[in-house]
């Protein structure tokens, strides 16, 4: 063959797609096509380019998809017990304690997501602050934290409960559920102040709140409400915002019941995380992933035994009561301000002006989506670690006082 046909015969074959097209079709999130349901949820899923590499060979994939343990990212867990009226509720964190005087970054998760859906993104945090501490939670029907009533004998679940025990201890219906966002935000306080019981510290460390949409909500309305005090440096809300939330809220119901409600295996659950972009890292997804599914004891389908570990559907009554006001709190509370974004149209109009005004930091990852701290942890990382340090009072070098100096001037004389 000539290098004139070569030439011709490059050309054409380059016009052709790279793979095959998919055979199934994909479920489109909301918030990828202009809203932002994935602001409520912590599933959401969006449509995978056609020319990403979807059809690997099984034993790659299976490789791929294989879950990472907790250790690989936190130093270790504790349990938390606290007693609330008839309610018996056992907290689980993950926690990296701080060094020194090195501040602590305490992470709330989203609805139906966990504590290790930050796992990535604090380990990337430690390579750039070595001795900062991490603190992320399951809040209470999420992750490892249990609820029960306090007739129940808890005795085991304090001790080191499962994700399975902790959803089927709940599922039994005794246990009214109840997220708001005044408990969510008392729940954060209590864990914040029984790890620094636990841990022995005699005064907080410098706190750096990051909340991922419902907790984003959640740290919002605990710097507003001032508990944490000057202990609280800042706080940073990664990918919602008030009138896109509650916009999506019309289309939860649709994208719910869209999404599958069985998985055959962990692996497959965690594949189709990947698979439908709704993560977009696979190492945090087989480190985050685990701990949103659970594989039913006796399951009413045998050939698919992993369920979900929060019943999205029951937290309905709670979607708007995290999201109203989030804008004007988000502005007003106390602190370092730090939005981060997967695109600008989630800005609404308050944020807008808030943002022209200078009020706080804006950043935006549009090659993110909706997790964009799993998404793209590095950098997620790298704009945490210079929000810190940017809003370290311990750094502040401030100029002396016209007094002072005048005194200072008068003794020389």
């Amino acid at each position: 063959m000539s290098d004139l046909q070569k030439s011709f015969a490059k050309s054409k074959l380059a016009k052709f797609p790279p793979e095959a097209p998919m055979e199934e079709p994909m479920i489109e999130e909301a918030w990828e096509s202009g809203s932002s349901a994935s602001s409520v949820s912590s599933t959401g899923t969006a449509v995978p380019s056609p020319t990403r590499q979807l059809f690997a060979r099984a034993g790659r994939r299976q490789s791929s998809q294989t879950s990472l343990q907790w250790t690989d990212f936190f130093e270790q867990e504790l349990f938390l017990p606290d007693d609330v009226g008839n309610l018996r509720i056992v907290h689980h964190i993950y926690l990296t304690p701080p060094v020194d005087k090195a501040p602590l970054f305490v992470m709330h998760h989203g609805a139906g997501s966990s504590g290790l859906s930050f796992a990535t993104c604090a380990d990337e945090i430690r390579k750039i602050l070595p001795k900062a501490g991490i603190l992320s939670l399951d809040a209470r029907s999420h992750g490892r934290t249990v609820m029960t009533t306090q007739d129940t004998d808890t005795k085991a679940n304090d001790e080191s409960p499962s994700t399975a025990d902790a959803a089927q201890t709940e599922a039994s219906g005794k246990v009214e559920l109840d997220l708001s966002l005044e408990t969510l935000s008392r729940d954060l306080v209590y864990v914040i102040r029984q790890t620094q019981t636990r841990m022995g510290w005699q005064d907080l460390p410098d706190i750096i709140l990051v909340g991922h949409s419902l907790g984003g909500a959640v740290i919002t309305d605990v710097a507003k409400n001032g508990e944490l005090g000057p202990k609280l440096l800042a706080y940073a809300v990664l990918d919602v915002v008030e009138g896109s939330a509650i916009d999506a809220l019309q289309s939860m119901d649709m994208y719910l019941s869209t999404r599958p409600n069985r998985f055959p295996s962990l692996q497959s659950g965690i594949e189709w995380h990947t698979r439908s972009r709704t993560i977009r890292n696979t190492t945090s997804a087989r480190a985050s992933v685990p701990s949103l599914l659970y594989e039913e004891s006796t399951a009413t389908d045998s050939s698919r035994p992993w369920v979900w570990r929060t019943n999205l559907s029951a937290t309905k009554p709670f979607w708007e009561n995290w999201f109203v006001g989030l804008s004007r709190k988000f502005l007003d509370a106390r602190g370092g301000k730090l939005l981060l974004l997967a695109g600008t149209d989630r800005l609404d109009k308050e944020l807008m002006i808030g943002q022209m005004q200078g009020k706080y930091q804006l950043q935006v990852f549009p090659e993110a989506g909706h997790f964009v701290h799993e998404d793209q942890p590095t950098k997620t990382a790298q704009i945490l670690a210079d929000f810190y340090r940017r809003n370290d009072r311990s750094a502040l070098v401030l100029p002396p006082k016209v007094a002072d100096m005048q005194a200072s001037a008068a003794m020389k004389k």
